[in-house]
């Protein structure tokens, strides 16, 4: 019998791999984390599809989401990016990504780990939500707003309430499984 899915990843290899093995697994590490923020960062305005599609350039193109090397890009840096037509060539969200990775030092300095920080927001426990249809899932949430403003107000950009909740959904912050998927009790 096949393994019933969320509705969303359905017909597709590489969504269903990203769905079974990654989408709402709790992400506790700041690395993982940061390449998550990219990632979302980039998807703003486009798919989620189209993203995982690019995943593998965009890690070769970012130095493996080493935000420390992100942190120092320079001009140059930024034109080759410009230049990379295996990456979504956007030079606001090159620029955000990279103030992104400089905000992001500074809450691990501040917190000890951005993990520490941003989990707090959730008391460190997954919110399991319990969603019938994806098509019924909240892009956004009171809960996100929050994060987006605090997020904001330390110097990070396109992190808006529906980014920063499909970020939480990724990392497991918030389990938007369907309840009938397989993944919804796993994780």
């Amino acid at each position: 019998m096949e393994k019933q899915r969320c509705g969303w990843c359905q017909g597709d290899d590489l969504y269903e791999a990203y769905h079974d093995l990654e989408w709402g697994v709790p992400v506790k590490e700041d690395d993982k984390l940061f390449e998550f923020l990219i990632l979302e960062t980039f998807q703003a305005g486009l798919s989620w599809i189209t993203i995982l599609r690019k995943r593998e350039n965009f890690r070769e193109a970012f130095d493996s989401f080493d935000y420390k090397k992100i942190a120092k890009y320079d001009a140059i840096k930024i034109e080759e990016l410009l230049q990379n037509a295996g990456i979504i060539r956007n030079k606001l969200k090159i620029n955000a990504t990279i103030s992104n990775a400089i905000a992001f030092l500074k809450i691990q300095e501040e917190f000890g780990s951005f993990s520490t920080y941003i989990w707090e927001f959730v008391k460190h426990k997954p919110i399991k939500n319990t969603v019938e249809n994806y098509k019924l899932a909240p892009a956004n949430t009171p809960l996100s707003d929050v994060i987006s403003k605090d997020l904001k107000k330390r110097g990070f950009k396109f992190v808006g309430s529906t980014v920063i909740y499909a970020q939480m959904q990724a990392t497991g912050m918030v389990n938007d499984h369907e309840i009938t998927c397989f993944r919804y009790n796993e994780v």
